[in-house]
């Protein structure tokens, strides 16, 4: 009894990927075959349902966003090495295949906290203009107190953050602190809007406890016109954090096309 026709030429068949003739020849074939054009009907409900699910148009989106992460953390490696960070590398995923792509799990993103620290309302009015930068107050028993650069810091003090967007039409704002730690402030997740609010100092959603975590605490802004992608520049605040003794002062390891700007606190105990 003859073999019959093996999945692999089955798929070829319903993709049309075989010249007309034998393309022709294999679909005759497979008509004679038992079962031949079920077989056919089958695979062929399996791609419309796959078509269905992953729209070629969302595939494509997913895979230039994933590329555009990938060149965005290549140049970040790229400049990391040319400021002496040797050593450190950036993880770069990179989706290979449509396959991959499918198979790989999602993304975890940060869950807002169930219990977050309440915004902090502050009185003054002052307009501000000037280039993007961060403004912190810190909470009180009266009116909340504007905090200058390299002020004095503890834990449980509770700071609310604003910032002046400077024109710039979108932003990332995260915090190191001297343990190593990174924490995304805005937007609140992976998955949030960069876009920035215009004009006077925008106060973030909400107030930020300080934890016992030793030396300092330093807040990057971020800036760009364009839309940014929050994975890369938590990425990247993580390599910085990985050298305690460069993350008071240097940049972040990220493209010169992208505005940066940071607020520096002193931790004492």
């Amino acid at each position: 009894m003859a073999p019959g026709t093996p999945d692999w030429l089955l798929e070829r068949i319903i993709l049309g990927e075989l010249p007309s003739a034998p393309l022709a020849a294999a679909r005759a074939r497979l008509e004679r075959e038992p079962g031949g054009a079920a077989r056919l009907a089958r695979l062929e409900a399996d791609a419309r349902r796959t078509l269905e699910r992953h729209p070629p148009a969302a595939v494509a989106a997913e895979v230039a966003r994933r590329d555009h992460r990938a060149r965005v953390l290549a140049e970040a490696t790229r400049r990391a090495e040319s400021q002496g960070w040797h050593g450190l590398s950036l993880s770069v995923p990179v989706a290979a295949s449509l396959a991959l792509l499918f198979m790989s799990a999602p993304e975890e993103q940060p869950e807002p906290s169930a219990s977050p620290v309440p915004l902090v309302v502050m009185l003054d009015t002052v307009r501000i203009k000037g280039p993007p930068r961060l403004r912190v107050h810190r909470q009180g028993a009266g009116e909340p107190e504007l905090l200058d650069e390299q002020a004095r810091a503890r834990r449980g003090d509770v700071l609310q953050l604003s910032y002046v967007s400077g024109g710039r039409r979108h932003g990332v704002v995260v915090s190191v602190d001297g343990r190593g730690a990174v924490t995304l402030h805005h937007p609140a997740t992976l998955a949030g809007s960069t876009e920035l609010g215009p004009g006077d100092a925008v106060p973030l959603a909400h107030a930020y406890e300080l934890d016992d975590a030793p030396d300092f605490e330093r807040f990057l802004f971020v800036t760009s016109d364009g839309p940014l992608d929050v994975s890369a520049v938590l990425e990247a605040a993580r390599v910085l954090a990985r050298q305690p003794s460069e993350a008071r002062t240097r940049s972040l390891p990220l493209p010169d096309t992208l505005g940066q700007t940071s607020f520096t606190l002193e931790k004492v105990r």
